[in-house]
């Protein structure tokens, strides 16, 4: 093979392998991008899991503390014509919610979905839901006659006993939101305002309510499941109580992580794998035996003994687009009421 025959082979086949890796990376088969707003600490095991087990490189970009849920969040709006995002991993169904109705998310029916519950579940596919928190009562261990709803906020046996994480931020939010979905506009009002002539204090935080009930400085406040799992494996004298359980109760209120396809995503194939991984019962598994103690939405799936399994509560019949829309409207009455 003379010099000019060999240049050109050697042409030949640099061009054919640069045109099986740009197809290869257009059709993602090797690489996908999620944005995360579920704690870093629980999140990027189950990410490294799947690279392994898929041989798909996961590029993740995590949610600060300081902007938790809503940075990522704002990031794929501003993207919206130029998404540079594959996935959506929310902490909860609210935001991947204001998603859909911006136009960033894409449908997507995850046969790994399927168990799952429609109240866990966009109609159209734009997000499901897998992996929950439950929003309960931590409890001072030795209290005696301990409660049992969120309407002991209002009772006077509880007057400056109880404390409850800023309603304009986190999961405390959403749960306002579900009230004013669930019991109207006038029964949540007259809650809040019951609750504040009853002394409640509020804090900066669930885990802030958490710490407080536990040093005994409160006798029980409203948090995320999580916040009382990780204090009892601490040691701290507090128990949790899945609230309005009895026949006439309206259920604990549930959060749910949330995944999301991008709409115009650069690798939408691995986003599906992704996606598929994520509301498999293995990783509702995974995630209900670490420490963020999370409860599966897939009927039957195994847990830990402290962690209550689904179908054994009594939950919360809300519908999570109602809940996103309510949650925007009542901002300026929550701000009143914490008093800004």
């Amino acid at each position: 093979m003379n010099r000019r025959v060999y240049v050109l082979f050697l042409l030949v086949v640099v061009i054919v392998i640069a045109g099986v890796v740009w197809t290869s990376s257009r059709r993602g088969d090797d690489v996908v991008v999620v944005y995360v707003s579920h704690d870093q600490v629980f999140s990027e095991p189950i990410l490294k899991d799947f690279e392994r087990d898929s041989k798909v490189k996961v590029k993740a970009v995590y949610d600060t503390e300081e902007t938790k849920s809503a940075g990522v969040m704002n990031r794929l709006i501003a993207e919206k014509n130029n998404p540079q995002a594959d996935v959506y991993w929310a902490n909860e169904p609210i935001r991947a919610e204001v998603l859909r109705q911006k136009g960033v998310s894409a449908p997507y029916r995850s046969q790994s979905a399927e168990g799952i519950a429609e109240q866990f579940r966009d109609p159209q596919g734009h997000w499901t839901g897998f992996s929950a928190r439950a929003r309960i009562l931590i409890v001072d261990q030795g209290l005696k006659d301990k409660p049992a709803s969120l309407q002991a906020y209002t009772d006077p046996r509880f007057n400056g006993k109880a404390v409850i994480a800023n309603p304009l931020f986190g999961t405390t939010t959403a749960h306002m939101a579900a009230l004013f979905s669930v019991w109207g506009d006038e029964r949540t009002r007259a809650f809040l305002d019951a609750m504040r002539r009853n002394g409640v204090h509020i804090s900066s935080s669930n885990g802030e309510s958490a710490e407080q009930v536990a040093a005994g400085a409160f006798q029980f406040a409203l948090v995320d499941s999580d916040d009382v799992y990780s204090r009892q494996k601490q040691g701290q004298p507090v128990e949790g109580i899945y609230p309005d359980q009895g026949q006439q109760g309206m259920g604990c209120f549930i959060v749910p992580n949330a995944v999301v396809l991008i709409s115009g995503g650069p690798h939408p194939e691995s986003g599906r794998k992704l996606i598929d991984y994520l509301l498999s019962r293995e990783t509702e598994k995974k995630l209900a035996y670490s420490d963020a103690a999370q409860i599966p939405l897939h009927p039957g799936v195994e847990t830990p003994p402290d962690v209550r399994r689904l179908e054994a509560l009594k939950v919360m019949n809300v519908d999570y687009a109602a809940v996103a829309a309510k949650m925007q409207a009542i901002q300026p009455l929550l701000r009143d009421w914490v008093g800004h």
